[in-house]
């Protein structure tokens, strides 16, 4: 059976030797990158772009309102909790439609 001493020696060896791999995988990447930007006449500037997407666009903006009372003239856009005045009115009995815009 191995001592202490011994198997914190193997455990700092394998370490090292992990980093050593991990230095060489990155490297090979960073190398394989390099080749395809010149490859394709791409500069870091390229693959710093906002990513285009639904999320990406939409973020941040106002949404137009889909329902009013008609009484008060405030609006809800169909996201999020229903208005007092909203559930109010549902409850006696009009429908969501009535408040369309």
């Amino acid at each position: 059976m191995s001592s202490l001493q011994d198997l914190l020696a193997q455990k700092a060896e394998i370490d090292r030797q992990i980093s050593d791999a991990r230095r060489q995988e990155r490297n090979e990447a960073i190398s394989k990158v390099r080749a395809l930007m010149a490859e394709h006449g791409l500069t870091a500037a390229d693959l710093v772009t906002k990513a285009a997407g639904p999320r990406a666009s939409t973020s941040g903006r106002k949404v137009a309102a889909k329902y009013r009372d008609p009484a008060s003239g405030q609006t809800w856009t169909g996201r999020g909790l229903k208005p007092k005045w909203l559930s109010a009115a549902l409850e006696s009995g009009k429908q969501l439609t009535d408040f369309a815009v």
